[in-house]
């Protein structure tokens, strides 16, 4: 089972940038439907975005045109840029493989002035 770790969440300012990294185990992954998907405090997990194995994206509406999600196959790596980003935002944000149903442990994004 490919193990994932993310990476890069921190405190922002409203209306600033992050960029998730999560790296993978295993090759496969590159060949999976992969996504992020985040868990506002108090409430349940939802998705974000996604990308196929054909290389085609889906995002949500909360943070369509805000968000672009991409892949480095020569580094086993999804990536999540967030721009803009509102203090509903703030969340752990988890990347998924759905082949093996895997999630990693979550990196903590804080939107707050």
């Amino acid at each position: 089972q490919v193990q994932l770790v993310e990476s890069g969440g921190g405190l922002v300012q409203p209306g600033g940038t992050l960029r998730l990294s999560c790296l993978a185990s295993g090759s496969a992954f590159n060949t999976h439907r992969v996504a992020w998907f985040r868990r506002p405090p108090g409430m349940q997990r939802e998705l974000v975005a996604q990308i196929f194995a054909d290389g085609s994206t889906g995002y949500e509406d909360l943070v369509k045109g805000r968000s672009t999600i991409s892949r480095d196959s020569a580094k086993n790596a999804l990536y999540l840029q967030m721009d803009s980003l509102k203090p509903e935002d703030t969340a752990v944000y988890y990347c998924y493989d759905y082949f093996d149903n895997s999630w990693g442990q979550g990196t903590q994004v804080t939107v707050s002035s």
